[in-house]
């Protein structure tokens, strides 16, 4: 892939980080990572999309009442707290919008709310145990060498999508040489 994708698309809140498809570092191997907080000189937040745990929300939070919406790995950073996105907007109080249909967080108090009134479904939210981080410059340094290429979010990856399948529906969607990437097998490695 070509390292002159940083100039062609910037990153910004909302974007997706798709990893490349030899990425070594275990904890992003494959994965799809949506920006939620993007600063080039203060680091950025992101959580990955397609990594479930078997984790459920009604197993961490006990006045949750029959939602067992299950709880996805976010990232190597923080892995003790509970994070997560969602497409109800201002009905959760405090929520930050990422993308179009895409919010981020908001006064938990609320939804907990809101979910045990059945106002939100499992289909409105996904939960994430931890995040992923980046110091000031570390993204950009990554997305140079290439080892992740940036694309547009549809929120349709966050609560329609199954999420191991997700790094290649992106590619897939991409086409050209991004589909023939997509079909190799994840533990090819070149001599």
């Amino acid at each position: 892939m070509s390292s002159d994708q940083p100039d062609q698309i910037q990153i910004e809140n909302g974007s997706l980080l798709v990893a490349e498809p030899f990425m070594l570092d275990p904890n992003f191997k494959r994965a799809v990572v949506l920006i939620v907080d993007y600063s080039p000189t203060d680091g950025s937040i992101g959580f990955i999309l397609n990594r479930s745990t078997p984790l459920k929300l009604s197993e961490l939070i006990e006045d949750i009442d029959d939602f067992d919406a299950p709880v996805f790995y976010g990232g190597p950073v923080a892995e003790n707290t509970l994070h997560f996105l969602h497409n109800v907007g201002s009905l959760i109080e405090e929520s930050v919008k990422i993308a179009p249909g895409v919010y981020w967080g908001g006064h938990f108090e609320s939804l907990k709310f809101l979910i045990n009134q059945k106002l939100i479904q499992i289909e409105n939210i996904r939960f994430f145990m931890g995040y992923s981080g980046w110091d000031s410059q570390q993204l950009q340094q990554e997305i140079k060498e290439p080892s992740w290429f940036i694309d547009q979010i549809d929120p349709n990856y966050i609560f329609k999508s199954k999420p191991e399948h997700l790094w290649k529906e992106i590619l897939e969607k991409k086409g050209d040489h991004y589909s023939a990437i997509s079909q190799m097998d994840g533990d090819y490695i070149f001599n």
